[in-house]
């Protein structure tokens, strides 16, 4: 799915919205790397390209991966889309583009049934927290936000508590 979309000096930025290929996961751990996300195991990208495909996205300007959303169903809440990471590269940040992977996602088939998008978010992270904020004032629905992980169930002294973050429900 090919999208045209006006960037902030106006100029107009090609980006297409697809499923990631497992060639792609090497693209996604290398973006992650260079970001100050969290860095999984090259393993987890590959694997979530080819074993959710359906429920990850990717975003590619000329054919080089500026952006992507991993995520997928959890078996137990088939009516939620939980989104496990979003990462953009530097040079669309700004732009909407996490924005507009996540609006990808939801208009998947898959999604059809969800009502529901959750994350976990840490209380540091404004953008995250802003983005998912946005998304529900966008669709016209609620947030909500609950404890998830505490801090002690992590085994490194650096890692925050994350909070549930629950947008929905979704009109259909």
């Amino acid at each position: 799915m090919e999208t045209k979309m006006t960037g902030t000096n106006g100029s107009v930025d090609s980006i297409v919205f697809d499923k990631p290929a497992v060639e792609d996961g090497a693209d996604m751990w290398e973006l992650v790397k260079n970001s100050t996300l969290d860095l999984n195991s090259s393993y987890k990208y590959i694997m979530m390209c080819e074993f959710f495909a359906e429920t990850c996205v990717v975003a590619k300007e000329n054919d080089e991966l500026v952006g992507f959303v991993t995520a997928f169903i959890p078996p137990e809440k088939q009516d939620t889309v939980f989104v496990w990471q979003v990462g953009v590269d530097t040079s669309q940040r700004g732009k909407g583009l996490a924005s507009r992977l996540l609006d990808a996602l939801l208009e998947r088939d898959v999604c059809d049934e969800v009502l529901y998008l959750e994350a976990t978010i840490t209380p540091s992270n404004e953008a995250s927290q802003a983005l998912f904020k946005k998304l529900a004032k966008k669709r016209d629905t609620e947030v909500t936000v609950s404890e998830c992980f505490t801090e002690d169930l992590f085994p490194d002294d650096e890692h925050e508590e994350e909070l549930t973050f629950r947008v929905g429900p979704f009109t259909k």
